[in-house]
């Protein structure tokens, strides 16, 4: 399957839809990163006129699991992942609309080529950050992929 924003979009539609109805968007797509959007809206707020933390995290894990499942689609290996932690800090009032980006695309496929050459599982920390219309990082989030080889 190619990975592009669209497919990726209509999988959340099918296969997550509270992400969907919260208003995730996949942007854009490359082999090293991913952009997801989400904007502040009725449905995703907390009663303090920001943005619900959980909906950031629902929004700040889409890059790093389309840029996990990217990676293991391209290396035409069968690869098992999980997330194992979850860690974030926030900054800043979430509102408007905010950028989700992962750039760990590289780091990726090389545990996933150390995975094949040791037959061992790997754990990568992929960082997504979240920024507002002005740039400002109003949250980062750090997930910890574990990604093993099937056998």
């Amino acid at each position: 399957m190619k990975f592009t924003p669209r497919k990726v979009n209509l999988f959340n539609l099918v296969k997550l839809p509270l992400a969907y109805l919260g208003g995730v968007r996949v942007r854009t797509i490359t082999d090293t990163e991913v952009v997801v959007s989400i904007k502040y809206r009725w449905m995703n707020q907390n009663p303090f006129r920001s943005m619900f933390w959980a909906a950031q995290g629902m929004a700040a894990e889409m890059p790093t699991g389309v840029l996990v499942m990217k990676a293991i689609d391209d290396s035409k290996v069968k690869v098992s992942m999980l997330v194992t932690k979850q860690e974030a800090e926030f900054f800043k009032k979430a509102t408007g609309r905010i950028l989700f980006s992962c750039k760990g695309g590289n780091e990726i496929r090389e545990a996933i080529q150390e995975s094949i050459k040791t037959g061992e599982g790997q754990v990568i920390v992929l960082i997504s950050e979240g920024k507002n219309k002005d740039g400002v990082v109003v949250s980062r989030f750090q997930f910890h992929w574990s990604l093993r080889v099937k056998k």
